[in-house]
């Protein structure tokens, strides 16, 4: 057992750290932390652009739809007035036409 701790005991000695490898562990970490912020920041930054160009696609349809149905509805009032007009002026040959009959009937 003797030559097991000899061979192993300058193995497990406690060996000092170099100098500066606390502050290169820390400036490690700061710089993985750092490239992380970096990395959500810009995905932040994607989704908000992404948000943005879904939002004016989505006014844009909002606002062709709106005026789509405002001309379908100035197409209809003047359809409508057509109608009037037609309806009028079918009135006054039918009466027209009756007055006619009834001049060739006496």
């Amino acid at each position: 057992m003797d030559e097991v701790e000899r061979a192993l005991r300058p193995v497990l000695e406690r060996i000092p750290a170099p100098p500066g490898l606390k502050r290169k562990l820390m400036q490690r970490r700061e710089a993985f932390y750092a490239e992380r912020r970096r990395r959500l920041v810009r995905w932040w930054q994607r989704l908000a652009a992404v948000a943005t160009v879904a939002a004016v696609l989505v006014c844009a349809m909002v606002w062709r739809s709106t005026e789509q149905r405002r001309h379908a509805e100035e197409v209809r009032r003047e359809v409508m007035v057509a109608l009037r007009i037609t309806n009028h002026a079918l009135q006054q040959m039918q009466a027209h036409l009756a007055a006619h009959d009834q001049d060739a009937q006496e």
